[in-house]
């Protein structure tokens, strides 16, 4: 099934370029009144690079600005003498609707002609896994609104997986391919492929400008799509982190806790603020704000004007130094 999608120069992600091939094994259901194209068992959507795949998908479809009518008489779906049944929770016999339906191979052309129409939003539902050359997302269902070139998860085990990094939550995940911002919701967490981790009720990932990644780098098990090109990111490495609610910074030897943070992996610094708890062992320190180097494991808290830090230093502690205090700053024994 072909549907003529956007022109525009550059083909980055899943709202630009080319066109839209819907394939399934179980075959299509057609809802003209809806405009919609429903597309069972095994369902696959291919655009440039990007792929999705899910046990359903359904296709909302448009007529294209500025694109006369077309007379309902030349809707005409490819001729299939046994229409396949469909099986769904919600029509458990099977049966084809009274709108248009296809059988496994056919191809449906609403308007009679795929360039008078095009896809405006897809819809996955049941073991959804997007992917592309470089990066891939995975979740129980899917909404990819082209429009926006911004894509929606939700459901069980929720992952963005990048060369670099992988994003999880428990809740919802949003990927916006123009603006090249990621969101995890709920527990989120973000892991580096060095082991640094991040973790937030919230997480906002900003990723760098396309032609940032370094050549070559891709992860494991992912297979090149259509062109090659990466439209769900072809961005670089990930930029910055913002954190909101319920931060925690692990290192090696330390766990920093607060109420908000930012992360810029280039230099392996995060931040945190309000209600900052650094705890190495028995040891504690609480602050204000502080800064947490995740390349050495290293967190001082950092001066708050006016306030004392607070904290617990248990003697002959069985693990290394008590975290860093600033020099204008004590700490209570």
């Amino acid at each position: 099934m072909l549907f003529a999608g956007h022109a525009r120069a550059q083909q980055i992600d899943l709202s630009h370029g080319g066109q839209i091939t819907v394939t399934a094994l179980g075959g299509f259901d057609w809802d003209q009144k809806l405009q919609t194209v429903t597309a069972y068992g095994s369902a696959q959507a291919v655009r440039g690079g990007v792929t999705i795949t899910a046990d359903r998908l359904v296709a909302y479809y448009r007529k294209k600005a500025g694109v006369a009518a077309t007379p309902a008489t030349a809707i005409s779906p490819a001729p299939s003498p046994t229409p396949t049944p469909n099986p769904t929770p919600e029509n458990p016999t099977g049966a084809p609707p009274a709108d248009a339906k296809a059988a496994n191979g056919s191809t449906i052309m609403p308007g009679g002609d795929t360039s008078a129409t095009e896809i405006y939003r897809i819809v996955a539902i049941g073991h959804v896994h997007i992917f592309t050359a470089t990066q891939q997302a995975f979740g129980d269902h899917g909404i990819y609104d082209i429009d926006q070139a911004v894509m929606v998860l939700t459901g069980h085990d929720l992952r963005l997986i990048t060369p670099q990094d992988v994003l999880t939550a428990r809740d919802q995940m949003e990927y916006g391919s123009q603006t090249r911002i990621s969101v995890g919701r709920g527990d989120a967490v973000v892991t580096t492929n060095d082991g640094r981790r991040i973790r937030a009720d919230v997480l906002v990932g900003y990723s760098a400008p396309p032609g940032a990644q370094p050549a070559g780098v891709k992860p494991a098990g992912v297979k090149p799509a259509g062109n090659g090109q990466d439209p769900i990111g072809s961005s670089g490495k990930l930029e910055k982190v913002n954190a909101f609610g319920n931060v925690i910074v692990r290192t090696q030897t330390e766990t920093v806790r607060g109420d908000r943070g930012v992360y810029v992996p280039d230099t392996g610094i995060a931040r945190i603020v309000g209600n900052v708890h650094i705890t190495r062992g028995q040891n504690q320190l609480n602050g204000a704000a502080a800064i947490v180097n995740m390349h050495t494991g290293i967190a001082t808290l950092s001066e708050d004007p006016g306030a004392r830090v607070q904290g617990l230093i248990v003697p002959n502690e069985a693990q290394d130094a008590p975290p860093k205090v600033p020099a204008r700053a004590s700490a209570t024994p």
